[in-house]
């Protein structure tokens, strides 16, 4: 059964406002299904018919890269071109067929899984003319089939939740953790845990045979493969350049470059603290989370739910897969977040501060099936920064809404 992807609902008013539109993200996400599917029911609307064509065929990339004109010559815009990251040459060429229909919108669809290579392209010729989508791996609204919310706490938000809370109050933290370690990948909705296994193996050898040495030029793979496991290990944590180096027998510029690929390639996210100019109690340097629970479980060692729920990384998975969802809520429905988080030098930390209207909204992750008064003792630290601040939040195991005080309210972590 094919899943539903939120994103699909967006793209007919995106497609007549822009000239070429380009979703990007990690490999096999579901990039080229989700635009293949929606080319095919808009061909079947519409007169104006959308052309596809893949830059995995060698034949295609070639041409595409050493005779872009010709290229478009054979591909005649409204075209889907997918991975387009193969042929960079061919951005300019798009500019110009782009320059000469003005007024035209929906000319291109892109698709790319190496943002490094895309963004430059992109930058270079096509900057004002594209809008750029974000599309991770499955959010939990898309696999059960509801509605896909925005995750901004306000007062409409908390009541639909409310309302949803007290129609499902049997959700199981082990079910919590069993999709956390089966991951987000499209592909691995209908595998159990030893194709599991063999997928990320798979996965990662294409990765890095694929993008790290061929596209990114990062020649000691072996090394590169160490390095992204120590990264793992470290998601939800602040990123400390020293440590992994050393962890890792790099130096820190070698670090800080291998992680802008693993960023450039969808897999992890940096997370920077919020920061106000009137107050200097703030540490600046980020929190790393890798994008896909499944794969970071695998690359630490993680071999089943139950020991990943019980063992050293069972908070931090549970804050990397809140981050990422929040991420899918927003990006899923064609926004981003203004999303930070809060740490002193006292070591009071909010994890994540969602802005919007100027106005904060505070969240903290909790691993436990009770969250009390302990569980927002550090959302006070918030009132040195000066700002309006929202209703706390407390995302926790539990399944149904509840008040923790007059300011906090309990949210289990389905309902993101």
């Amino acid at each position: 059964m094919l899943i539903k992807r939120t994103l699909e609902n967006h793209l007919s008013s995106i497609i007549s406002a822009f000239p070429s539109v380009m979703v990007t993200g990690s490999r096999q996400v579901g990039k080229s299904t989700l635009l293949e599917n929606f080319v095919r029911d808009y061909n079947d609307k519409n007169k104006i018919k959308y052309g596809i064509v893949t830059l995995d065929d060698m034949n295609e990339a070639e041409k595409a890269q050493n005779d872009p004109m010709l290229f478009l010559e054979d591909h005649k815009p409204p075209v889907l071109i997918d991975e387009v990251q193969y042929a960079p040459n061919l951005f300019k060429y798009i500019k110009i067929h782009i320059d000469r229909h003005k007024g035209e919108n929906g000319l291109f669809l892109l698709t790319g899984s190496q943002k490094f290579t895309l963004m430059k392209g992109v930058q270079e010729s096509l900057a004002g003319r594209v809008a750029i989508l974000d599309l991770y791996g499955l959010s939990q609204s898309e696999i059960e089939n509801r509605e896909s919310l925005v995750f901004l706490p306000n007062e409409e938000y908390l009541r639909t939740i409310r309302e949803k809370c007290d129609s499902n109050t049997d959700v199981n933290a082990n079910e919590i953790y069993k999709k956390i370690f089966k991951g987000s990948f499209p592909v691995l909705a209908k595998m159990n845990d030893s194709e599991r296994n063999l997928y990320f193996s798979s996965y990662i050898k294409t990765y890095l045979n694929r993008d790290v040495r061929d596209i990114l030029r990062v020649s000691n793979l072996n090394l590169f493969n160490n390095f992204l496991k120590s990264v793992a290990a470290r998601t939800g944590c602040i990123l400390n350049y020293a440590d992994l180096s050393r962890d890792c027998g790099i130096d820190a510029k070698t670090a800080s470059a291998w992680l802008d690929v693993l960023q450039s390639s969808g897999l992890v996210r940096l997370l920077y603290p919020y920061y106000n100019n009137f107050t200097k109690r703030l540490t600046k340097s980020p929190k790393i989370y890798f994008l896909d629970t499944g794969l970071c479980s695998y690359l630490v060692g993680w071999d089943s739910a139950i020991t990943l729920q019980n063992g050293a990384m069972g908070g931090s998975i549970l804050e990397t897969f809140v981050f990422s969802e929040i991420l899918k809520s927003y990006c899923h429905n064609a926004k981003e977040p203004i999303i930070h988080f809060y740490r002193d030098k006292d070591g009071r930390e909010v994890d994540f501060l969602i802005e919007n209207n100027g106005v904060l909204y505070p969240i903290e992750v909790k691993k436990t099936m009770m969250p009390n008064s302990d569980s927002a003792k550090n959302f006070s630290a918030l009132e040195a920064l000066g700002k309006p601040i929202a209703d706390n939040i407390v995302l926790s195991l539990r399944s149904g809404f509840s008040h923790i005080n007059n300011r906090t309210v309990s949210l289990p972590v389905w309902c993101i």
